[in-house]
């Protein structure tokens, strides 16, 4: 594939493009010139300890030849280094590198660090230009829609704004080195977006999750494109998240109760959402929408390989408790997002707490299609 995709998130004078393809790094700089970015003020490249090893000289030589100053700061991988205390850290070095008003921000990783940079551009000096130039699958998701934030020890993002790039530059290069567990997790969001939206792109996802878990350029740069296009659809009709936003929520009420239950690290985001996901399609049925729709949902996820089923030993009350901590609680009932077919869900603000329950048993019980 020579060319790259390019799509516009359509927000007024606060839309920007994302551009997908192989090899985009190389053309940072113009890109950046492009979207305006100013060579006059220094750069920030925030980036993770697994990721500078592999991309991080190659982005900054080619800024650098195009003509920008660049700064960098490296934070440790993982969910910790979302933190008020890496958010001091990386403050002081933008400050010791002169970074200004005009200066831009560019996250060089996965989620973490789009989240932690994004907040620190919409933090210093109250707003500075934001970059995302995400390497993960998983990113395709987060580095779109402006939503950025740190983590506090009581509750996850619960310190954020809303800070839109100037640009998401997604080079497919970058995905080839990631572990094939990472890769399948991150196709959860892809099929995700498939599963609120798009119908005949779930169908595609079904036929092609061979040529997507070997990371086929083409079929990778597809499915990206296709999964940020329905990200950006919703959020240029819902940039704060008022109502419609919401149903990019799918599979994360369940699955961010896995998560925090299980500790960071035994489920991976996206095979917690693909657990909640297959949890939201059985809720579905039970509320009355065509079988198919758990079938089909359980059957796309089981061929990208990922998991369909909960651990055992994880426990129901501890699940429920988590779940109850959700900023997506109002009052004993539940808000969640539920499937009323393939492609289409609905935000249900009455699901009772014990069909929950019920449905987190079941998730125990579930078989695993081969």
């Amino acid at each position: 594939m020579g060319g790259h995709r390019e799509l516009m998130v359509e927000l007024g004078e606060r839309s920007y493009p994302i551009y997908i393809g192989e090899g985009l790094l190389d053309k940072a700089g113009k890109l950046f010139a492009q979207r305006g970015i100013s060579k006059k003020s220094p750069l920030m490249v925030v980036t993770d300890a697994n990721v500078a090893e592999r991309h991080l000289n190659h982005l900054v030589s080619v800024l650098t030849e195009e003509g920008f100053t660049v700064a960098t700061a490296i934070v440790p991988a993982g969910e910790s280094s979302k933190s008020l205390a890496e958010l001091e850290r990386l403050v002081g070095v933008a400050l010791e590198h002169g970074l200004d008003r005009k200066s831009a921000i560019v996250a060089l990783g996965g989620g973490v660090v789009g989240d932690l940079a994004g907040f620190v551009a919409a933090s210093y000096m109250r707003g500075v230009k934001f970059v995302q130039v995400p390497t993960t699958i998983l990113a395709h998701d987060s580095s779109v829609g402006g939503k950025v934030a740190v983590n506090h020890p009581l509750a996850k993002n619960i310190i954020g704004a809303f800070h839109q790039p100037e640009l998401v530059l997604y080079d497919l290069k970058t995905l080839q080195t990631l572990p094939q567990r990472e890769v399948k997790a991150g196709l959860s969001e892809v099929v995700k977006h498939g599963l609120i939206w798009d119908p005949e792109f779930v169908q595609w996802c079904d036929d092609n999750a061979g040529r997507l878990t070997a990371l086929e350029p083409d079929a990778l740069g597809y499915a990206l494109y296709k999964g940020c296009s329905v990200k950006a659809a919703v959020v240029s009709k819902d940039e704060r998240e008022n109502d419609l936003r919401a149903i990019l929520n799918l599979g994360h009420t369940i699955g961010h109760a896995l998560e925090a239950v299980a500790g960071y690290g035994e489920l991976l985001h996206g095979e917690a959402i693909s657990i909640g996901m297959v949890g939201a399609s059985k809720l579905a049925v039970r509320l009355g929408a065509p079988e198919e729709v758990y079938h089909v949902t359980k059957r796309v996820l089981s061929r990208v390989g990922l998991p369909v089923r909960l651990p055992e030993h994880l426990d129901t009350d501890e699940i429920m408790r988590a779940m109850m901590h959700d900023k997506k609680f109002q009052e004993g009932t539940i808000t969640f997002i539920v499937p009323t077919a393939i492609g289409v869900v609905e935000i249900n603000k009455s699901v009772s707490a014990s069909l929950i329950r019920e449905i987190v048993e079941q998730l125990k019980q579930e078989a695993v299609i081969g």
